[in-house]
């Protein structure tokens, strides 16, 4: 039976970067032995459905999870391994902010059970970290992938690149640096402006302009030439590593196996159904009161929907697809799940990589992924 993956998501920062879309809050105070009670009868809920399937993954995201006490981080780890069992080698990844008052945290967390940190480092000079709104310096940032290397099994840092008026230059004299750290993955995302942002905002108001897609591309490409040639090549858009360190819990998303995912905001995907929690954190504790899960919404996908998840999802991966496989797996026929004259076209382009029965985005594609996606996949799906 394939094993499963665990999202454990907590909402609460110190303040919302500009550029975060994502379901974080700034509270004055969190209830440590609420949310603690909270999450550990999410994930019952969760165990009751999936029973006799063991995790092979755990990530804690955010929000800034390396706000949690180790002591809630240690027993929920305790409760999931008791309802599910782990795998042997499980992966367990914190996501981690490395300001002092988090890095304080690693040691616990390590002893908790986590081995494997991602930190948001996201720039390494001063003057960018204060325009994308972080509360750490890159000094601060330096001393906890320190103090991280040294206590986790496995480290990745994020950086957000292609900045407002950001040249090749600048960006290569960062990421040279970056990669001299020695970490073994790292994750790499261009800077995208998202709607309800503070920098959406700030963007409408004309006080500063983000950089054109043509150099955005550029440095898109710079990127994929340094970290192939320092041993990290792309698995995945944004992601680069050694090999065997790839994230094995982003894995399960891209190549369309279930997780489950429990705390504010979380999103799931098991059993050929989809689920959501309630986003705010005062809704979704009172979901739990209420009825001892956080589901706001819960809803079968039909077996066109989770084809078109699945191939949207797969193409992001360096490894691709094999259409034939995922036609086989949710019912379909080969021509009814990939557009065969748009696979021919693209393919014809250099856009697409198609042999040996397995369809990968090229190096040429890859900066033009969304289009790429958008030609290939028909607008209905045809039975099998």
């Amino acid at each position: 039976m394939q094993p499963l993956a665990l999202y454990i998501h907590w909402p609460f920062c110190l303040a919302k970067c500009p550029y975060c879309d994502f379901n974080s809050h700034v509270r004055e105070r969190t209830e440590i032995a609420a949310w603690e009670a909270a999450l550990l009868a999410d994930m019952r809920h969760e165990a009751a459905l999936t029973s006799g399937r063991r995790l092979a993954s755990i990530f804690f995201g955010g929000g800034t999870p390396s706000l949690m006490p180790p002591a809630l981080v240690e027993s929920l780890l305790r409760e999931a391994e008791r309802l599910w069992g782990f795998e042997p080698g499980i992966e367990i990844t914190l996501e981690a902010n490395p300001s002092s008052v988090e890095a304080a945290n690693f040691a616990g967390l390590s002893t908790a059970g986590i081995n494997r940190v991602s930190l948001g480092l996201q720039a390494l000079d001063d003057t960018t970290l204060k325009f994308l709104g972080r509360l750490h310096d890159v000094s601060e940032s330096l001393a906890a992938l320190e103090l991280a290397q040294g206590l986790f099994g496995r480290v990745s840092f994020d950086l957000i690149y292609a900045r407002p008026d950001q040249t090749p230059e600048q960006w290569q004299a960062e990421l040279k640096r970056a990669l001299a750290f020695g970490t073994g993955h790292l994750s790499l995302y261009q800077l995208t402006i998202e709607p309800g942002t503070r920098f959406a905002t700030l963007v409408r108001e004309g006080r500063f302009t983000p950089l054109d897609d043509d150099a955005a591309a550029d440095l898109f490409t710079l990127t994929r030439e340094m970290t192939a040639a320092a041993g990290l090549p792309a698995y995945e858009t944004s992601n680069h590593a050694h090999i065997g360190e790839e994230s094995r819990h982003n894995l399960t998303y891209w190549r369309y196996h279930d997780y489950v995912g429990i705390g504010p905001g979380a999103h799931g995907r098991r059993l050929g159904k989809a689920t959501v929690r309630h986003r705010k954190p005062e809704n979704y504790l009172r979901a739990i009161g209420e009825q001892r899960h956080g589901i706001c919404e819960e809803r079968a996908l039909a077996p066109a929907d989770q084809a078109m998840e699945a191939v949207l999802m797969g193409l992001r991966l360096i490894e691709g697809i094999e259409p034939a496989a995922l036609a086989r797996r949710f019912g379909f026929a080969e021509d009814g799940l990939i557009d065969p004259a748009k696979r021919a076209f693209l393919a014809r382009i250099g856009h697409l990589h198609d042999t040996g029965g397995r369809l990968k985005v090229t190096e040429q594609g890859a900066p033009l992924l969304e289009a790429v996606l958008a030609e290939l996949v028909p607008d209905t799906l045809v039975g099998a």
